[in-house]
């Protein structure tokens, strides 16, 4: 699925652009994203995220100089057949020494959604991660949270903001 989330989120302010324009058919306006296929609704992220294009995510943002990244994607296919704790496993590709510290199923927009906390490392760099994965309307949509260790829960309000005001939404095609 995605390589140990992008490398760190392009191993966290290495490389990365500022979000400046769109790509073709690519939107992201008044908290809703939309693609050729799917379109839906994210909360707002605390202020201070900046936000990132990334070529294998929807949306993505980091914190200058904290270590802290979160992403969102969909992926829409006529299957997506394999249970959560399989599709959260691809999302963790990448990271190594990987240790699962707790799991739970939650309601995500009237969709069971299993939500994971691991710590792991990443080019030896120990981190932890949050990952929430559901699927609805033929759709896996995955948000993950990565922070330095010992860290996650000094910003987790911001992937549990975009998390509450997901809703996926009608489209047109």
């Amino acid at each position: 699925m995605r390589t140990g989330v992008i490398r760190y989120i392009g191993v966290l302010g290495l490389g990365l652009a500022a979000l400046a324009g769109c790509h073709r058919g690519v939107r992201f306006e008044n908290q809703v994203f939309s693609k050729e296929g799917v379109r839906y609704r994210v909360g707002e992220v605390p202020p201070g995220w900046a936000r990132v294009t990334l070529p294998e995510n929807d949306l993505a943002w980091f914190l200058q100089d904290t270590g802290h990244a979160l992403s969102v994607n969909a992926t829409c296919r006529e299957k997506t057949d394999a249970p959560l704790d399989v599709l959260t496993h691809h999302l963790l590709e990448g990271f190594t020494e990987r240790q699962e510290v707790t799991r739970q199923l939650e309601v995500v927009d009237e969709r069971e959604a299993l939500r994971s906390h691991y710590l792991a490392k990443l080019d030896g760099v120990p981190v932890e991660l949050m990952l929430v994965v559901l699927k609805k309307d033929r759709c896996l949509f995955d948000f993950t949270y990565v922070a330095p260790l010992d860290r996650l829960d000094s910003h987790r309000e911001a992937l549990d903001a975009l998390v509450l005001g997901f809703h996926a939404e009608e489209t047109s095609s």
